[in-house]
């Protein structure tokens, strides 16, 4: 059928760009890959203001709050708290912006 009511993907599905429910081994990769960067920034600015013999509070809160990488359940890595989600958790992929985001305290218990 032509014209404007014409048979179409958009038309008869829906919304064309699906995001999957789970994320992929790539992008799991990935993520770990960004978090272990920050962990690398944070270490090696420690060490330059450690050997100028200064010290930041900020480094230091970081270091006490904010788990490691390898530290992380993995359900904390890929997943982030969403208080409008079934089970209180969300797939970090579905997040707006989540390759630019550091999330890695949750509320605990969930």
């Amino acid at each position: 059928m032509f014209g404007p009511f014409r048979a179409s993907s958009p038309a008869m599905s829906g919304l064309l760009w699906k995001i999957p429910w789970r994320m992929s081994a790539p992008q799991k990769y990935r993520q770990r890959r960004r978090l272990r960067a920050v962990d690398n920034v944070i270490d090696t600015v420690e060490k330059g203001l450690e050997m100028k013999g200064l010290t930041c509070h900020m480094l230091e809160r970081l270091r006490r709050e904010v788990p490691r990488e390898e530290d992380m359940d993995p359900k904390d890595k890929y997943t982030t708290f969403s208080r409008k989600e079934r089970f209180y958790r969300k797939g970090l992929h579905k997040m707006a912006k989540w390759t630019r985001r550091t999330i890695r305290v949750n509320p605990k218990g969930f």
